[in-house]
């Protein structure tokens, strides 16, 4: 039997999300895109989860898009890419699912993150990487564009110039660089115990309070005054009748640590 190329671990709310190429450097192939899209609907099912961390088994976080496997079924990726009306196709909901998952998405980066593994860091909310890993937009160097879903959060964490050189060049950048761009939340020798302290920091607020403000971050990024006061009123009145955010408050008022019930915001 084929080992999963994605592997998912629960530990109490945080779920462990680890690719499993190590053999390619988690390069994605079909398999592996079927894989992730089907792990990310399954933690946003799953309302006891509550934090995700996004990581790559063996030397690499993720080397990009491995043509020669992908493409040995020509006319399957035909129908992943033409997905017809739908507001994204499978190469980009790969990444995007990520995104639009109702917990927040922890990645940690070592060794390569490249192409389509760059795109899928940029989707997650925040990114922990190793000084020393290598991370390059590598779509430049075989004369494409980046095509899976990473041109939104790319255009929110970069300057537009510095975007586009990076896009243009296809140059590689150290993960010490990428902290400095503005691309990594946190470069640490240990990005992993990093994003395990912000996890358990996360899990110990209401999912719900959680859920709602992840939705109204993202939201708000790009519409207008108007809009983002119309969704602030509309979450926080689904915050008032939330059964964990009484448990906060109770807690609060006690001084104690509150022990929150399942999600109810999606």
């Amino acid at each position: 039997m084929t080992e999963s190329r994605v592997q998912v671990e629960l530990s109490g709310p945080i779920a462990h999300v680890r690719l499993n190429r190590p053999d390619k450097l988690n390069g994605f192939d079909l398999e592996l895109i079927g894989e992730l899209i089907a792990a990310g609907r399954r933690i946003a099912a799953d309302r006891d989860v509550r934090v995700v961390v996004l990581s790559g088994n063996g030397r690499s976080f993720c080397a990009g898009l491995d043509f020669a496997a992908a493409f040995k079924d020509k006319k399957r990726v035909a129908r992943m890419f033409f997905a017809g009306p739908r507001r994204a196709n499978d190469f980009q909901r790969v990444n995007e699912v990520w995104r639009s998952l109702p917990v927040p998405v922890i990645a940690v980066v070592h060794g390569h993150c490249f192409g389509a593994g760059l795109q899928l860091a940029a989707n997650a909310d925040f990114r922990f990487t190793t000084p020393d890993a290598k991370w390059s937009i590598l779509e430049a160097k075989w004369g494409l564009v980046p095509d899976m879903g990473g041109t939104v959060p790319f255009s929110e964490l970069l300057r537009t110039d510095v975007l586009m050189r990076l896009a243009l060049t296809g140059d590689v950048f150290s993960g010490q660089e990428a902290g400095e761009l503005g691309l990594a939340t946190g470069v640490s020798d240990d990005p992993h115990a990093e994003a395990l302290a912000l996890a358990e920091r996360i899990i110990a607020r209401s999912p719900d309070s959680v859920a709602a403000t992840k939705r109204l971050v993202l939201q708000t990024r790009r519409g207008s005054v108007r809009e983002a006061f119309r969704l602030e009123r509309r979450l926080q009145s689904r915050m008032f009748k939330s059964p964990n955010t009484a448990i906060a408050r109770k807690a609060g008022s006690a001084g104690t640590e509150p022990e929150f019930g399942p999600r109810t915001v999606d």
